[in-house]
């Protein structure tokens, strides 16, 4: 049954990377078409960001009620729909379409990020991790494709009325509906709904409810596992609730979920931040579009192609270590892309460590939020760390283009930088803890 769920879940995410990574690589430059304003020119991948946000919690209650096969595939046709809508826009040459087109776009990302649980629902404790990389990891050959991919789907619309840099939305549109397709056919049985009633089952032989956690391998900060941390009473309160209440009272029950979600919501903001006015600054440096589509494929192998590298360092060391380490790698990506002046090979060495920093903070993040709580609280809350981590994003990609217009790209990398302190302050603290 594992080998099943990955198979589809892996299959989901190379086909849901491409259409994402295939419509995002040029929608600055689309949204600055239309705008006439650099400022505004962030305001097109916030708007998916927030989106996705919205999106969130909607979609954790549908898969508590129906499952993930359900949720995933509900998503994934939304994107579809908002891949339509962008595509009017551009042909209108409307920038509020486009905005109300974006925000409904973002259901596809959020589909994305949810399957990275999926593939934790019948996880062992101690392979959560690498679990959740594998799947992350298969979004690589779809996103380095995508953005490779944005030139020649400008050009199959050629003709038609729609500018080249909406391309990549028709065919992102026509892949999310296979994707949707794909997902609602063939995983079954749903990962979810499975995990559930295994859990019921264990409950009803041992007497005793399950804490979600326990059993967790040497060596990491699994709940139960060494120097984890257990969901003990609070756990047991709400282990027989399935609904969004039970998530915000696990997440107030456990400090590590707390650390999880703030991992999570730093680690994804930073990297939007920073990402989305890339294009614009290369852009002003005198790189095409191809030179560009190269510099985010990169950034997106590092997304992506190390997630099970960092899988494994969270299963093995710990996942409160490799959240330190993407502090580091997200601060020297700042440091790189914020001097690069020009230099394009800087430029896309911070643009790979920038991506490569968030893969470990999503990774050893989403593990350790799915340790922290029981089971049947987890779709939940983890519905409200996509809500929170895109929200973040949202909010420091609609700022990114206004800091840009009006102090430079330096100081946007500057100001994600700054956003790392908080994580490393509160790792840090629960290492003193724990010691």
């Amino acid at each position: 049954m594992r080998r099943r769920t990955t198979a589809v879940l892996v299959s989901g995410q190379i086909l849901g990377g491409l259409g994402v990574t295939t419509a995002v690589t040029l929608t600055a430059v689309l949204a600055e078409d239309i705008s006439g304003s650099e400022a505004l020119a962030g305001l097109a991948s916030t708007a998916a960001v927030v989106g996705s946000a919205l999106l969130a919690l909607p979609l954790a209650s549908l898969m508590i009620a129906r499952g993930r096969r359900v949720g995933l595939s509900v998503a994934y046709l939304i994107g579809a729909a908002g891949g339509a809508i962008v595509v009017v826009a551009a042909a209108m040459g409307s920038f509020a379409l486009l905005l109300a087109g974006m925000t409904v776009f973002g259901a596809s990302s959020c589909a994305n990020l949810q399957a990275r649980y999926a593939a934790a629902d019948l996880a062992e404790p101690g392979q959560r991790a690498r679990a959740i990389s594998f799947v992350v990891w298969a979004t690589t050959i779809g996103a380095v494709l995508g953005p490779n991919i944005a030139s020649p789907a400008g050009r199959s619309v050629a003709g038609l009325g729609v500018p080249a840099s909406a391309g990549g939305f028709v065919w992102a549109t026509a892949v999310f509906l296979i994707t949707a397709a794909l997902v609602h056919m063939l995983l079954r049985p749903d990962p979810l709904l499975t995990a559930r009633a295994i859990e019921d089952a264990d409950r009803a032989t041992r007497g005793q409810g399950a804490d979600g956690g326990s059993g967790g391998a040497a060596g990491t900060d699994v709940p139960g596992g060494p120097g984890g941390e257990s969901s003990g009473d609070g756990g047991q309160a709400i282990a027989s609730e399935q609904s969004l209440r039970a998530g915000f009272r696990a997440v107030a029950a456990s400090a590590r979920a707390r650390l999880a979600l703030v991992t999570i919501a730093v680690s994804h903001t930073a990297m939007i931040t920073v990402m989305v006015m890339t294009p614009v600054d290369l852009g002003h440096h005198g790189a095409d579009i191809q030179l560009i589509g190269l510099v985010i494929s990169v950034h997106i192998v590092g997304m992506y192609a190390f997630s099970p590298v960092m899988g494994w360092l969270a299963d093995r060391f710990g996942r409160l270590g490799v959240i330190m380490l993407a502090v580091a790698l997200l601060g020297c990506a700042a440091a790189l892309a914020g001097t690069a002046d020009g230099d394009h090979v800087q430029s896309m060495a911070g643009l790979f460590l920038l991506g490569l920093g968030w893969s470990a903070g999503l990774v050893s993040g989403s593990a350790l939020l799915t340790d922290s709580v029981p089971q049947p609280a987890r779709p939940s809350v983890q519905g409200l760390s996509d809500l929170i981590m895109n929200a973040s994003a949202g909010a420091g990609g609609a700022l990114s283009g206004l800091v840009v217009s009006l102090a430079g790209y330096g100081w946007l990398t500057a100001l994600a930088a700054a956003l790392l302190l908080p994580v490393a302050a509160l790792t840090m603290l629960d290492l003193a803890r724990r010691r």
